[in-house]
């Protein structure tokens, strides 16, 4: 693997450093991490963590949710990609956020988990022409 050689310490700042919320649940359904605590879109309180996903979920969103885990534990989903424009702050514009769901396998392809990947894409939908590393 790639991250072998990483300590516990990098892996953490490398996923702080990501400009994305990211939420992982394991194979049962629980909550097992998340990143930018103080900072998310999607806040979620510390009781969360090992909770199942269902009781975290909102309520209107939670049925399509299920029905994605369950095709991801049967193998016939990988991933899934969609977004909503949502209010960022108070009284602004809303911006577009664009959130994807990764089915976790082992080296087997067995079901292990999912990753959720939340991103503000606000800002990456008005870049024009090109800027190039030193401009």
């Amino acid at each position: 693997m790639l991250f072998d050689k990483m300590s516990a310490d990098m892996v953490k700042a490398m996923i702080e450093c990501i400009p994305a919320e990211v939420t992982v649940i394991d194979a049962n359904d629980e909550v097992v991490g998340w990143n930018k605590h103080e900072t998310r879109l999607f806040k979620r309180p510390l009781e969360a963590m090992g909770m199942n996903f269902r009781q975290c979920h909102p309520e209107k969103s939670l049925a399509m949710v299920e029905k994605i885990i369950a095709e991801m534990k049967a193998g016939t989903r990988d991933k899934v990609r969609f977004w909503i424009d949502l209010e960022v702050q108070k009284g602004e514009p809303k911006h577009k956020i664009l959130i994807e769901f990764y089915a976790l396998r082992d080296d087997g392809k067995k079901y292990i988990g999912c990753l959720e990947f939340t991103q503000d894409v606000e800002e990456l939908r008005r870049l024009e022409g090109q800027k190039r590393l030193m401009d």
